[in-house]
């Protein structure tokens, strides 16, 4: 059996927290490093009982991390995973931040108003793997995917690879759990401002807009424009996202359409046309359910994803990468059913 060594950094986030629990039932696993700028030198059980795990947290230390890990995931500010794969020139890194996500620099670099040195040396892929499989077989360095460009591409990629848009113009209505922020102080993100209560926030900027259209451009061949407006809604995890296009297919085409697509596909669940998801039935898992509807009388189609953004929108899809990198079943350590209710 492949012993796969496992570090993360950055553990004590809602994804580092995630990918500890899924790791730890994963059959080919050792975490042998977890690291935690705001906790280093107290063990994880002293910070979080209830992970049951006694390892000590560790100050961010790459010659230790060479040396320890076959593998390193990083849950890190935008900025300082780059900085940090560049210390660990043969390791396998999935990062779980924005760092590794964009084919082109320029485009990272003016949305997150940060810059990534030699960038166009680095040989990565984007870790979608339902997607780009074969690519993330082939690099050591993995940019995990946005939660909600997850959720978003997945329910536009058989069209887009079909060419059956009859508008370049994509609109996303999406509602998230408060986990998809991270860790808050700030007063938008206490009790008293989130319960019982729904908000967009960035709409039209949000930073994973031009990570869609990034994708979305090379799966269609052209420039897609994603009108994006983001909510929080008063839960813990989940995204749903309802798209809005244009398309000439009907109903019935477009469940042929996805269902051909995704036939292989363990984690991807096509619903037949009258049947829509909820958050809770990928809650805690790594399964995603995709449903449509149609308007003829103006020629909409509405697509909804349902996923868990902190499993397939995030730490489940990076232990997808890692299975890949290292040649195992893909759906190792992730055939959990969801929790419900």
């Amino acid at each position: 059996m492949t012993r796969i060594r496992a570090g993360i950094v950055g553990v004590t986030g809602y994804t580092g927290m995630e990918l500890l629990r899924i790791l730890k039932n994963h059959p080919n696993v050792q975490i042998t490093y977890v690291s935690s700028k705001s906790f280093s030198g107290k063990s994880m059980n002293e910070v979080y009982p209830f992970t049951l795990q006694d390892k000590v947290l560790e100050d961010v230390n790459a010659k230790k991390i060479a040396e320890d890990c076959d593998v390193l995931f990083t849950a890190l500010p935008s900025g300082a995973s780059y900085e940090l794969v560049k210390e660990l020139p043969s390791m396998k890194v999935i990062d779980l931040g924005a760092d590794l996500r964009f084919d082109d620099a320029s485009i990272y670099e003016r949305w997150y108003a940060k810059k990534l040195t030699d960038y166009d040396r680095t040989k990565r892929a984007y870790g979608l793997p339902e997607l780009y499989r074969n690519e993330i077989r082939q690099v050591n360095l993995v940019g995990n995917p946005g939660c909600y460009p997850t959720c978003v591409l997945l329910s536009v990629a058989p069209l887009l690879k079909e060419g059956s848009l009859s508008d370049k113009n994509i609109f996303v209505d999406a509602k998230s759990g408060v986990s998809g922020a991270g860790k808050k102080e700030e007063l938008e993100y206490s009790f008293c401002e989130i319960n019982e209560n729904l908000k967009a926030y960035n709409p039209v900027i949000h930073r994973h807009v031009p990570e869609m259209e990034e994708q979305m451009k090379k799966l269609f061949g052209d420039e897609i424009t994603v009108t994006f407006v983001p909510h929080l809604v008063p839960m813990t995890r989940g995204i749903l996202s309802t798209i809005y296009l244009k398309s000439d297919l009907n109903v019935d085409e477009v469940y042929k359409l996805y269902c051909d697509s995704y036939e292989a596909e363990r984690f991807i669940h096509v619903l037949k046309p009258g049947i829509y998801p909820s958050t809770k039935w990928s809650y805690g898992s790594n399964h995603m359910y995709i449903s449509f509807a149609k308007d003829e009388r103006n020629k909409t189609l509405i697509i909804i994803g349902v996923l868990d953004n902190l499993v397939k929108g995030a730490s489940g899809q990076a232990v997808q990468n890692m299975n890949l990198l290292f040649s195992i079943p893909e759906n190792t350590g992730l055939e959990s059913n969801p929790f419900y209710p």
